[in-house]
């Protein structure tokens, strides 16, 4: 009698643990039904979890006696398809991280906490033979009933509510609820296979634009590898028009029947993106990021998987989502640090898109007007195709940048004499100007005056903002607060005065100075509630506000067609700094937040207020532009080889103690010390650390690092697995928590 064969599944459980699990398929479940990418309900522990399977097999390293069976299958087909496992597979893999928390980050809320399957799929909107046989005439004072029949009439294989609403126009959802009342129209529930997109059907809403001759010649450069991997660089100036060129680009793409994922760094730019899409396309075009609830990203995300959304424009986890007829990617302004998940899944969305392009052999474009080093590196090395736009569209030239050296004069709560002057001149034209200042609040030091006390977080080592319009101190670090106090908490004296300028106080300086003008303040504290966002930018592109203030917020993408003056009010504060990065970020934001200046045809000017009127990076940016501090950098970062010319892993550990950290990561240097002799003879594997982190203490919590560079991509990866798997098997690490971020770019 033969040996019955056993009927193993392997999965990816959350679970902290780096590997996977091997579980039992009972008789009672068929194989053949369970398939990679659907959900199964597993024992682990004392607790049942939701897994993801991974593949089957019929050996296993465990004990046959210790495998515990499958609870049940979630899915009757997977939601999570070969192309999104692979790419999954590799980020576990690439980012050293636990392979079930992977996915589960992949995966919306509803399908990490519902043990109930949530069939993927859209409602259609059909008609009934009621409503066909019905007499419309008598709907001719109720216009949009008789306008959504018309419509379903054209699509006997029905349509769903954001079809529908392409069409419809004002409050067409009431007249729907009736006719459905009437019995007229029915709903039904779609699976994937059975939605089915028309390439044939109309795409364009409205005609492009008239594109400038580097434009097209960009645009032509693109097409030539419309169907296959290639990744591209569109490098242009502010307001050069790089999204007219992804407008082209994407429309070759709807055309050839694809899908387009774009992603963008922030929720903040993406209702200008999506309106000029709509106002260009006609199908369906979706936005997927944070400020939605689980219930809305569950229904986006499977309306993107199923087919029906043709343009999806996301947020940093919209790399993740399931797209069957991906035809192109896009990375809007990808020099943007928030492409860098900095907690969790230490992951990085511009390289996962680089890769699931590569997987998916599809063409990838990435835009910025101020390219990140490593992008650069990549055209140099002929790895990405450069593509510079560096005329503004239409009559835009840009705009004068200069410095207002502000040593010697007396400053107004951070305004010189000069800039003041400026204003004015900008403001009697009835022009629009902006002025930034990267700090909210009022203040980032409250000083005692007699004794020297400073009001510091007792969480952290950082000081307590004072946030004026709620009369609090605020450490941005933890979020602690506290209320103001009235005379110092350590000698008494009540003469205490407040240090620095954050936008609250620039806010309420500006409109002592200019009592009779608009002002606006945009920032994460005036931005709160949902929507207010969308309506204050709104208030600035329409002219309603002559000035305004902000942090980074206004910095990115935004188009202000009124704003002729743009005044930084400290650079200083980006010039010294211990990460080597610190240089490209501070000349990034120099140029996109000057690039908000003369967008239309009239004559932009930039101020920089400084104490450093020498700076070499300033006067680099000044009289060579962007590019050319590009090339000293790189440069620079080659002659000491720093990324991109080597790779970088950085171990991060916090503790209730010191020595808690201290002596983990001391472990961690001897085990790769000794790791090294496995290397290749030549390797150039570097242990710099351990030390504390910049911000040692952070939300009660003592935190330090430690550094691994190399040349060598291997070497990194290869002596980071060998840590890991001792670090797994020593008991002492569970007393802190630890994390290895791959490319990190951020040392704080």
């Amino acid at each position: 009698m033969s040996e019955k064969k056993l009927k193993i599944v392997q999965v990816a459980v959350p679970t902290p643990l780096r590997r996977k699990f091997d579980y039992l398929l009972s008789d009672e479940i068929n194989p053949q039904h369970v398939l990679p990418g659907m959900r199964v309900l597993v024992p682990f522990g004392r607790s049942q979890h939701i897994a993801v399977v991974l593949g089957q097999s019929e050996q296993t390293d465990i004990d046959v006696k210790k495998l515990r069976p499958v609870s049940k299958v979630l899915d009757k087909k997977p939601i999570l398809p070969q192309s999104i496992i692979k790419l999954l597979n590799w980020v576990a893999a690439y980012y050293h991280h636990p392979i079930g928390e992977v996915y589960q980050t992949a995966l919306p809320v509803h399908y990490r906490k519902k043990e109930s399957s949530l069939e993927p799929g859209v409602t259609l909107w059909f008609l009934t033979e009621l409503g066909k046989n019905a007499d419309w005439d008598t709907l001719k004072r109720a216009v949009r009933q008789r306008s959504i029949l018309e419509q379903l009439k054209r699509s006997p294989e029905g349509l769903s509510k954001e079809q529908i609403a392409s069409e419809q126009e004002g409050q067409w959802q009431g007249a729907l609820k009736v006719l459905a009342e009437k019995k007229w129209l029915l709903a039904k529930v779609q699976e994937n296979s059975s939605i089915h997109y028309k390439p044939e059907e109309q795409i364009c809403r409205n005609p492009a634009l008239q594109l400038n001759a580097e434009q097209q010649t960009a645009v032509d450069a693109l097409l030539e590898h419309d169907a296959c991997y290639h990744a591209s660089l569109i490098d242009g100036i502010t307001g050069s028009g790089k999204t007219e060129v992804y407008l082209s680009f994407i429309e070759r793409q709807l055309k050839n029947a694809c899908q387009v994922l774009v992603l963008v760094p922030e929720i903040g730019l993406t209702p200008q993106l999506i309106h000029r899409f709509e106002h260009r396309f006609s199908v369906n075009i979706q936005t997927l990021h944070s400020g939605l609830n689980n219930t809305q990203r569950m229904k986006i995300w499977q309306q993107v998987s199923s087919g029906e959304v043709r343009i999806l424009i996301g947020t940093r986890s919209a790399v993740f989502t399931p797209m069957p007829d991906l035809g192109a990617i896009i990375i809007d302004e990808e020099h943007d640090l928030s492409f860098k998940q900095q907690d969790g899944i230490r992951y990085s969305a511009k390289d996962i898109a680089l890769v699931r392009a590569s997987y998916t052999n599809i063409p990838i474009i990435l835009g910025s007007a101020t390219p990140s080093m490593e992008s650069l590196y990549l055209c140099q090395k002929e790895k990405m195709t450069h593509h510079k736009l560096r005329q503004r569209a239409g009559r835009a030239k840009p705009p004068e940048v200069h410095l207002i050296d502000v040593r010697g004069q007396y400053l107004q709560h951070g305004f010189s004499r000069t800039l003041i002057d400026l204003i004015q001149q900008h403001l009697e034209k009835n022009n629009q100007v902006l002025l930034f200042q990267n700090r909210r609040g009022y203040s980032p030091v409250l000083l005692c005056n007699k004794c020297g006390w400073i009001s510091h977080c007792h969480r952290c080592d950082a000081k307590l903002t004072y946030h004026q319009q709620h009369n609090r101190l605020r450490c941005h670090h933890c979020q602690t607060e506290q209320k103001l106090p009235v005379q110092c908490p350590q000698c008494g004296h009540g003469d205490l005065s407040h240090l620095g300028i954050g936008t609250e106080r620039v806010e309420k300086t500006v409109r002592a100075l200019f009592p009779d003008t608009e002002v606006i303040r945009i920032d994460r504290d005036t931005t709160q509630r949902k929507g207010s966002l969308q309506t204050m930018l709104e208030q600035a592109r329409d002219g309603q506000r002559q000035i305004l203030i902000g942090t980074q917020m206004l910095a990115k993408g935004h188009h202000f067609p009124n704003v002729t003056l743009v005044a930084i009010l400290d650079i200083d504060q980006g010039l010294y700094s211990i990460d080597f990065r610190a240089p490209e970020r501070l000349a990034q934001l120099i140029v996109q937040v000057s690039g908000r200046a003369g967008r239309e045809e009239k004559k932009g000017q930039v101020a920089l207020q400084t104490s450093h009127p020498e700076d070499e990076i300033l006067n680099t940016l000044l009289n060579e532009g962007y590019m050319g501090f590009a090339a000293k950098a790189l440069a620079e970062r080659k002659e000491v080889l720093l990324p991109p010319y080597a790779y970088q892993a950085l171990i991060r550990a916090e503790g209730n103690k010191i020595e808690y950290y201290q002596s983990f990561l001391e472990y961690c240097f001897q085990t790769m010390s000794s790791s090294k002799q496995y290397l290749p003879a030549d390797h150039d594997v570097q242990l710099l650390g351990p030390v504390a982190a910049p911000m040692e203490k952070k939300a009660g919590k003592f935190r330090g690092q430690l550094l691994i560079q190399s040349s060598s991509r291997k070497n990194l990866h290869n002596i980071i697995n060998d840590l890991i798997k001792t670090i797994e098997a020593n008991k002492a690490a569970q007393r802190i928590r630890w994390s290895i971020d791959i490319d990190p770019q951020e040392l704080y």
